[in-house]
């Protein structure tokens, strides 16, 4: 059949912009392990060895995955080189406060963190990978947490200023990109593991939780123009936790709720980009007798706002005002399930066109360049042995998600939407941040550890390796 005259063309001009950084993502939690190595205290992560939703603890217990992790501290350099030969344009990993400043509230850094990061980003920019970091990804120093009550308590707001001023002065020749906080908005479900929260999360009012979300908010804002006066080439972002929301059915009712769970997502990136609290959220507070309490001159920071917006995506949910609709698991946030899409192993619903939705959501609500820095399939992989005699993992269904998510990706390009790169979550396998299990593998890098703690640590390229060094050298023409 003949193409009306235009449209064949249009179709072979979508693509990728020239500049497009494509790249992975981890979080120095999940992978780094070295816990307790070179001055480094105790996050919040080493204490939760059921993974985000796991029992509190007061000190590490052995059969937490993410104390080894994947062994990153002490492999770097081999991993970088395998994202080198993938061909990133850019590595998003996080800095671990604890890190830098073992205890949070420490008056002097940690020099061993610090060189550690300087060696790490090094690395990255002898192969010409730009390092986008994240400033906090859910790992909170956990004296903090003990003996603060994490971002319940606007002294973390101090804390976390020393950090940023020493990471902005220390790295400010090699970072360009940074993010103030991993999905900010999940504190709202996980305050713990998000937000440090040591109060039981069924005992925190809504006071004391919004009151630790302007704590962040203003802490972002803070960093933001610190960041812009520090080092003035940068870009700051916020990142979100993006999952699409659609109505169960057309009836209003429906519809509204859908609204609702929209707005207590919304709210975090409405403040982070147009610098106020919005109309909306004004009025739930006056509802639900939630009365923020403000330092003067924190209306003013607010205003300090990013210079793009960064999110996860990994599956949508449904939403409806029946209450007997049973939910069903996600990342964080869960929802009713969508009857018209399939579900991973884990249960999280895949829904590529959901990502062009969110990219074009995003867009007409901030008009500022956008950023995913985290989509990808976690799955049980089976090591085989491919045809050149090396171990592989055949993992075509991993291929099939990422490719069909960035054929969606590509046409929100074509809709007008600025997308600035693309960032595969897990780009080597790391645990668990939601279930602390490494059987639950997102990489292009097979890392022989299993859950039981056995394995060499040694590193594999799975066939979707060699599939995204392709996307990546064609510049996404391969997709289809």
């Amino acid at each position: 059949m003949k193409l009306p005259k235009g449209i064949g063309e249009l179709a072979m001009n979508m693509r990728f912009p020239e500049n497009f950084l494509w790249g992975g993502a981890v979080a120095a939690n999940q992978c780094e392990g070295a816990y307790d190595e070179d001055g480094k205290g105790w996050s919040i992560q080493d204490v939760t060895p059921g993974g985000i939703r796991g029992p509190i603890t007061v000190q590490p217990t052995p059969d937490n995955m993410k104390l080894v992790g994947i062994d990153f501290y002490h492999r770097y350099k081999e991993d970088i080189k395998l994202f080198a030969e993938m061909g990133f344009k850019v590595f998003r990993t996080s800095i671990a406060w604890s890190r830098i400043f073992p205890n949070g509230d420490d008056e002097i850094p940690n020099e061993k963190g610090l060189q550690f990061y300087d060696d790490l980003f090094d690395e990255c920019l002898k192969y010409g990978i730009q390092p986008l970091v994240t400033i906090s990804h859910y790992e909170t120093p956990l004296n903090l947490s003990v003996k603060y009550n994490g971002w319940a308590n606007r002294k973390l707001i101090g804390f976390y200023e020393r950090y940023v001023r020493t990471i902005f002065e220390r790295y400010k020749d090699k970072v360009k990109l940074w993010l103030t906080f991993n999905e900010i908005n999940s504190v709202l479900h996980e305050p713990f593991s998000s937000g440090g929260i040591y109060t039981d999360k069924k005992q925190l009012s809504n006071q004391d939780l919004y009151q630790a979300v302007h704590h962040e908010l203003v802490a972002s804002a803070l960093a933001t123009k610190i960041a812009h006066e520090m080092i003035p080439d940068a870009k700051v972002g916020c990142m979100i936790l993006s999952m699409p929301i659609y109505p169960l059915t057309p009836a209003p009712d429906d519809v509204m709720a859908v609204m609702a769970a929209e707005h207590k997502n919304d709210f975090f990136g409405d403040v982070q980009v147009r610098g106020r609290y919005p109309g909306y959220m004004k009025r739930y507070f006056r509802e639900n007798g939630i009365e923020i309490q403000m330092a003067e001159g924190d209306e003013e920071l607010l205003k300090n706002t990013v210079d793009f917006v960064s999110f996860s995506y990994y599956m949508s949910v449904c939403e409806t005002a029946d209450p007997a609709k049973e939910r069903g698991p996600g990342n964080i946030l869960g929802g009713v399930p969508n009857p018209y899409l399939s579900a991973s192993a884990w249960g999280w619903q895949i829904d590529p066109k959901g990502l062009r939705y969110t990219l074009n959501r995003f867009y007409d609500r901030y008009q500022k360049p956008l950023f995913i820095v985290e989509n990808g399939l976690g799955a049980v992989d089976q090591l085989v042995t491919g045809a050149d005699g090396q171990p592989t993992v055949e993992d075509d269904y991993r291929i099939q998600y990422m490719n069909d998510h960035l054929v969606q990706v590509r046409e929100a390009i074509e809709d007008g939407v600025d997308v600035m790169g693309y960032t595969a979550w897990g780009c080597i396998d790391l645990v668990s941040a939601s279930t602390a299990e490494l059987k639950k593998r997102y990489g292009f890098i097979y890392v022989d550890r299993n859950d039981d703690g056995t394995g060499s640590l040694k590193r594999y390229r799975k066939k979707s390796f060699g599939w995204y060094k392709e996307v990546i050298r064609t510049n996404g023409e391969i997709l289809k």
